[in-house]
């Protein structure tokens, strides 16, 4: 793949994307079985090659800007809906190492006529978030109780209702409906941070995303607690911090 800025419309186009596909699963699956038999050193090091990679960075970069629901949504930078060249452009520029950028805090009307918040990141921040849940989710998919849904890879309501179902034909049992209230919001990022006990880059960087801060209407605001619903990784770091006993 050139590095420079020409014919770059023509190279993403003619990425071929499950050779990618293939290539990031087979890290992953490395980094699952790693952390099934509790070998954090090997999972750390897969970790760091899986961001690293080229194969990585272009699937995050084509998620956040092709796939994702939210691509023509701009964060604080202003930048939405990029073309081909800019999509390769930003996957030869995307580095871990670059400072955070606050959210843009959005306001979406619910039915009950109240609004819910959503934090959106700059596109680097999107791409860099999606490359980081690339790494951190099968560390984490290892270690989730085999009984929860939400918010997971190759799950949805129906597998819940589906599990629910044959847990109480046999018998008759109660089923709890309940809404954790502000559970995005009210995430302690000290004990967050302690719980994924990561490498220092990668704890570094979602420190940086917790603490970023929010712009709304102009204004900006600091963030002490929770992280931002409507970022790229905030569903894995809600479901880490509340993994087993902690929710």
């Amino acid at each position: 793949m050139s590095k420079t800025l020409n014919n770059q419309t023509v190279e993403w186009n003619r990425i071929n994307w499950h050779k990618l596909e293939v290539a990031v699963y087979k890290l992953q699956k490395r980094i699952f079985r790693a952390s099934l038999r509790g070998d954090t050193k090997a999972v750390r090091r897969l970790q760091k090659t899986l961001m690293r990679s080229w194969s990585g960075k272009a699937l995050s970069v084509r998620k956040v800007t092709q796939d994702n629901q939210g691509k023509k949504t701009a964060g604080v930078d202003g930048i939405k809906s990029l073309t081909p060249k800019a999509r390769l452009t930003l996957v030869l520029s995307l580095n871990i190492n670059k400072k955070v950028s606050a959210t843009r805090r959005v306001w979406i009307p619910k039915s009950d006529g109240s609004k819910r918040p959503l934090g959106i990141p700059t596109m680097h921040d999107r791409a860099t978030q999606a490359l980081t849940k690339l790494a951190l989710e099968p560390e984490w998919e290892a270690k989730f109780e085999p009984n929860s849904y939400g918010f997971r890879p190759g799950r949805s309501a129906h597998d819940a209702i589906g599990a629910i179902f044959n847990s109480i034909k046999q018998a008759n049992k109660y089923v709890l409906d309940a809404d954790i209230s502000k559970c995005f919001d009210k995430i302690n990022h000290k004990e967050l941070l302690k719980k994924i006990n990561t490498f220092p880059t990668m704890r570094r960087l979602i420190k940086a995303w917790l603490k970023s801060g929010v712009m709304d209407d102009g204004q900006f605001f600091e963030t002490n607690e929770g992280t931002p619903q409507g970022g790229v990784i905030s569903p894995i770091l809600a479901n880490i911090a509340c993994q087993q006993e902690d929710c």
